[in-house]
């Protein structure tokens, strides 16, 4: 999507925020509203932005959201973790407890400490309900100052972060300055009560210092934008200086104790971000030299592997990960991995093997579960297949890809109900909301399951706000 199409959409988008200023009573928003709010939010980024789906990473940083919130008072929303595909350093939150990280950010980490950190700072924009703040504020500033600058803000997401200055100045030299200033205030409480919060959940402020450090410098050593984070979180040389001072006060001298599985958690998240995500044209370069400086890193050997296979070149793919494996025995996601790119490679029993140890091991795997499924499938299994599907669903029913699976193979055996309908969900929780309305129609033409028709009606009403109405039935051909 050009620019200009960004614009358009993050434009629709704030065209709701008057509604909700200027009605009956101009108070800060509640949290049902920043509720409703957050879905238009939600909508516009989803089909502006590409949203990484992979749940190692995803569940990774969910888990260490998680024991931040642990430590704090029940909180108001329930929080969403999300990771943006940019190379851009950013992390924001969003209305009602949706927080955003860039994988550009997440490769520059080193630690689960500077990981915390960031996500830390976040949480705390949220519970003390900045967002909030700034709308009720903009009532003596004007709505057009903080829709300019939240645009600017997020045309800074995708990577145009000259636009996002270029937006937010032309605000301030209208004389708006006590916007930014309002918000350099929520920098600093955000800080404040993100290092307490840290601290409880067993984290070194240590890991924040580092990562800001990283952003900063950033602009002073060769880059040719400034990171989209110092827009979107300004006074980072403030914060730098609060932050080494609370620490020189609250924690002990030296680096932090370093928890082993945290750690490789964190190994494993940061090396599928790399491969999987990272720019090619760097990705090789660094992941060879990772390789060179410490060869027996498992880590290093994966992360090139899984590069190769997403090169296409699954046969030292292969090698590499089996490397990986041999360097740590029993690690379920190199065991899945590895049955994976033997199943991209075509080699399906070996895949099927593998992968049938891999999903042997806790903890659960949702992704190790489908390509079993799919190799199943390939291997003519269908009943199996469907079985396992199913199984998946069962267990995480929120788990997209597996509805498109089971559409593919309720289409090839004819039951047309089944496969519309799933194809439907898969859509519906991929926010494509046009392509789930047309399933969902096409499955009222052929279902016979009156649970599910009654939820595809349902399902229709509320994306396209019109009653559905059940045409006449067919029969599924099996």
């Amino acid at each position: 999507m050009n620019n200009l199409k960004k614009t358009v959409a993050i434009w629709t988008f704030f065209l709701i925020i008057p509604v909700i200023l200027f009605s009956n009573r101009g108070y800060a928003l509640t949290t049902k509203e920043e509720e409703e709010l957050s879905w238009e939010f939600l909508t516009v980024t989803f089909e502006t932005y590409q949203i990484v789906q992979d749940p190692v990473i995803v569940d990774y940083i969910n888990n260490v959201g998680r024991k931040v919130l642990a430590v704090m008072p029940p909180p108001q929303f329930p929080y969403r973790f999300y990771v943006i595909r940019q190379d851009a350093y950013n992390a924001f939150a969003g209305p009602a407890g949706h927080i955003f990280i860039n994988t550009g950010l997440l490769e520059a980490m080193e630690s689960e400490d500077e990981l915390a950190g960031i996500l830390g700072h976040e949480i705390s924009h949220v519970s003390c309900r900045h967002i909030s703040s700034m709308i009720e504020k903009s009532k003596t500033t004007g709505i057009a100052t903080l829709a300019g600058i939240a645009t600017g803000i997020l045309l800074g997401i995708g990577g145009a972060a000259e636009i996002a200055s270029a937006v937010t100045i032309g605000s301030v030299a209208a004389g708006q300055t006590a916007t930014l200033a309002y918000s350099r205030d929520h920098e600093m409480q955000a800080d404040q009560i993100g290092l307490k919060y840290l601290n409880n959940a067993g984290y070194s402020a240590k890991g924040l210092l580092k990562i800001l450090n990283k952003i900063r410098n950033k602009t002073w050593y060769g880059s040719d934008q400034i990171p989209t984070y110092l827009v979107t979180h300004p006074a980072t040389e403030d914060r730098i200086a609060y932050v080494g001072a609370w620490i020189q006060t609250n924690e002990p001298p030296g680096e932090p104790r370093l928890d082993e599985k945290a750690g490789m958690d964190f190994n494993l998240m940061k090396s599928r971000v790399i491969a999987l995500y990272g720019e090619k044209t760097t990705v090789e370069v660094k992941l060879k030299n990772e390789i060179k400086q410490t060869p027996e890193d498992p880590f290093a050997l994966y992360g090139y592997g899984l590069f190769l296979s997403r090169m296409g070149d699954r046969k030292n793919a292969i090698m590499y990960i089996q490397q990986a494996l041999e360097k740590k025995p029993f690690y379920q996601i190199f065991i899945r991995d590895l049955g994976k790119t033997y199943y991209l490679d075509g080699q399906y029993q070996k895949a099927l093997t593998l992968l049938n140890s891999s999903v042997s091991l806790p903890p659960y795997d949702a992704e190790g579960e489908l390509y079993l499924a799919r190799t199943l499938k390939k291997l003519n299994r269908r009943e199996e297949a469907i079985i396992a599907f199913q199984k998946i669903l069962e267990n995480k029913p929120t788990y997209p890809k597996t509805y498109y699976y089971l559409g593919e193979i309720y289409g090839e055996m004819g039951q047309l109900g089944e496969a519309h309908y799933n194809l439907g969900t898969y859509y519906r929780y991929e926010r494509k909301y046009t392509n789930a309305v047309f399933h969902f129609k096409k499955a009222l033409d052929y279902l016979t399951d009156s649970e599910k028709i009654n939820r595809a009606k349902k399902i229709l009403e509320k994306l396209t706000g019109e009653k559905a109405t059940y045409p006449p039935k067919k029969s599924d051909s099996s």
